[in-house]
C-alpha cells in the first residue's frame, strides 16, 4: 500500500514498505529538467546535479560519498528533460543518516565558485564524450529534428558556450527558483515507516518555501508533417540509426497501448524488429524500440547499429516493419506474449527497493498520484489486438518520420535512403 502525505508547505511524501528486505532507497525529486531552460542557462539543471556533490551546509565532498558509501549504500542522480533525481540504496538502520545527507546536498549546496569552475571543465569533457560515440550523438541529431529551435531540442549537458556562461550565481539563481517546495517529492521503498519518512522530512525540509511555477516550460505547440532526415558523416565501424515518431503525452488515454506496441516491434528479443532484422537478415547487432512520454509530447524511437554495407536495406526493412504493424491485426500469439512479457518485467522491476522507489517517485512528481501495480495490470489487460491496430495507425504516419544516421553514409546510399522517406 502506498502512503503519501503532504506537508503544509507543499512537500510530498510516498513510501511503499517492503518488511522482508534489508534495503531502503530513498529519492528526492525536483520537478525540473533540461526542457525548464533557455539558451542562456542550457545544462544548468545538469550542472546543479554535479555541484550538489561538491559540498553542502553540512557536508564536504568527502562526507557526502563517505557517510553513504562507507555503510554498503550507493549514492547517485539524474537529469532529464522534466525531472532531477538524486537517490540512495542502502542498509535500513542507515536510512535516517543517508536522508539527511541527501536533504543537505539538495537543500543547501555550497555552489561555490572554486568548485564551479573546476566541475565546468568536467562537464565539457562529458559534452565531448557523447558527441564522439555515435550512439548517443545520433539521438542528439533526432531531438533537434523532433523539437527544432525549442529546448527539448536541445542537449541535456548544454552547449560549450552555454555552459562556459554557468556561474556559480547563475547556478544559484536557478536552484533558488526550482528547488522549492511545492516542486519536491521525496519516495521511500523498503523497509522502513511511513510515519517515520515524514518525520525525516518535516525535521529537515519544512522551513522550504513554495516558490517556483510547475508549468514554467515552452509548451510545444504541433509538428511540421513533413518526413525530415540528418545525415552525419563519420568514420567509425557501425553505421548508427535512430527514426523518430511524434508520440503520446505522459497521460494521452492509450499510453499503455503504445506501450504495447513498443514491446511487440522492438521491446525484447521476441519482437519484430529483433527477429527480422538481426536473426533473419543479420543486418544489425543491437535493434530496439523504446518510448518516451513528457507533459504535453511523446516519442517511439527505433534505434539500430547497423552494418555499414547494409544501411540502405536495414531502412527499408524498418520502414516494412512499421507497415505492416500499421495495416495488418497482430497474432492472438505475439500479442499474449508481449503483454505477458511486460507485465512480468514490471512485476520483477518492483521487486528491487530502487526500481520501485523510482517507479512511485516518478508518478508522483509527475502525475500527483500514484498508480498500484493491479490498476497497471488491470489496463493491460482491457488492451484488445484491435487496440493496437488502431493506435499504430495513429503514430505511424511517414510524414511525422524524423530519421538521424550517424556514419560513414555514402551520397549513393543517402539518396536511396531519402527516396524511400518521400524526402526530394
Amino acid at each position: 500500500m502506498y502512503e503519501i502525505t503532504t506537508l503544509s508547505n507543499g512537500i510530498r511524501t510516498v513510501s511503499y514498505e517492503s518488511r522482508d528486505r534489508e534495503s531502503v532507497s530513498i529519492g528526492i525529486w525536483i520537478g525540473v529538467g533540461g526542457r525548464y531552460e533557455n539558451d542562456t542557462v542550457k545544462g544548468a539543471a545538469h550542472f546543479l546535479e554535479h555541484i550538489a556533490f561538491k559540498g553542502s551546509k553540512e557536508y564536504t565532498c568527502k562526507q557526502i560519498k563517505e557517510l553513504i558509501e562507507g555503510v554498503g549504500g550507493t549514492l547517485n542522480a539524474f537529469t532529464s528533460e522534466e525531472q532531477t533525481c538524486f537517490f540512495a540504496k542502502i542498509p535500513y538502520r542507515y536510512l535516517e543518516q543517508t536522508f539527511d545527507v541527501l536533504a543537505d546536498i539538495v537543500l543547501y549546496p555550497k555552489i561555490a565558485k572554486s568548485d564551479v569552475d573546476k566541475e565546468r571543465m568536467v562537464i565539457l569533457e562529458e559534452i565531448k564524450m557523447y558527441k564522439d560515440m555515435p550512439q548517443y550523438f545520433v539521438l542528439e541529431l533526432l531531438d533537434e529534428l523532433l523539437w527544432p529551435n525549442h529546448p527539448l531540442g536541445k542537449t541535456l549537458t548544454g552547449t560549450p558556450e552555454s555552459v562556459m556562461g554557468l556561474t556559480n550565481k547563475a547556478l544559484r539563481r536557478f536552484h533558488q527558483r526550482y528547488y522549492s517546495a511545492n516542486n519536491i517529492v521525496v519516495a521511500g521503498v523498503g523497509k522502513l515507516k511511513h510515519s517515520k519518512i515524514v518525520r525525516m522530512v518535516r525535521k529537515k525540509m519544512k522551513v522550504l518555501a513554495s516558490t517556483s511555477n510547475k508549468d514554467d516550460y515552452l509548451k510545444v505547440t504541433g509538428y511540421e508533417n513533413i518526413p525530415k532526415a540528418v545525415f552525419f558523416k563519420k568514420d567509425v565501424e557501425q553505421m548508427h540509426v535512430a527514426l523518430g515518431i511524434p508520440a503520446f503525452d505522459e497521460n494521452h488515454k492509450d499510453r499503455y497501448i503504445m506501450g504495447l506496441l513498443n514491446i511487440i516491434l522492438g521491446g525484447n528479443m521476441s519482437s519484430r524488429l529483433f527477429v527480422e532484422l538481426r536473426e533473419k537478415k543479420g543486418l544489425a547487432y543491437s535493434i530496439s524500440s523504446s518510448v518516451k512520454t513528457l507533459h504535453d509530447t511523446g516519442v517511439f524511437i527505433i534505434r539500430a547499429g547497423v552494418d555499414n554495407r547494409k544501411i540502405v536495406e536495414a531502412v527499408k526493412l524498418i520502414l516494412a516493419e512499421l507497415n505492416k504493424i500499421s495495416t495488418s491485426l497482430v497474432s492472438s500469439n505475439e500479442f499474449d506474449r508481449a503483454r505477458d512479457y511486460l507485465l512480468g518485467q514490471l512485476l520483477l522491476g518492483l521487486e528491487d527497493t530502487m526500481e520501485h522507489m523510482l517507479w512511485v517517485g516518478e508518478d508522483l512528481i509527475t502525475r500527483n498520484k500514484v498508480r498500484t501495480i493491479q490498476h497497471v495490470v488491470r489496463e493491460f489487460k482491457k488492451i484488445k489486438r484491435e487496440d493496437i491496430s488502431r493506435v499504430a495507425k495513429e503514430i505511424i504516419n511517414p510524414a511525422n518520420f524524423r530519421l538521424s544516421i550517424v556514419g560513414p553514409i555514402k551520397d549513393e546510399q543517402e539518396e536511396k535512403i531519402r527516396s524511400f522517406l518521400g524526402i526530394k
